[in-house]
């Protein structure tokens, strides 16, 4: 795993353990987790569209599956 990985753990973690937060608060975490989402989506799915031929092969996927799957809008799983 990398620092970001653990680091975003770590911080759900504490989240976790604690009392619940005011509905405020709770809005504002979902809507930041919701944008952190969608914006993580869009580089993963961009990232996917420049793969070449023999990386999407080597990671199992063909070039029409990565096509499909880049097409998609943010918002989308």
């Amino acid at each position: 795993m990398d620092h970001n990985t653990i680091y975003r753990q770590d911080r759900i973690a504490f989240l976790n353990t604690h009392a619940s937060l005011p509905a405020v608060a709770e809005l504002a975490l979902f809507v930041a987790v919701t944008i952190t989402q969608w914006s993580e989506r869009r580089k993963m799915r961009a990232a996917l569209r420049q793969l070449p031929d023999y990386l999407l092969k080597d990671i199992g996927v063909s070039k029409v599956k990565a096509e499909t799957e880049g097409e998609k809008p943010f918002w989308q799983r």
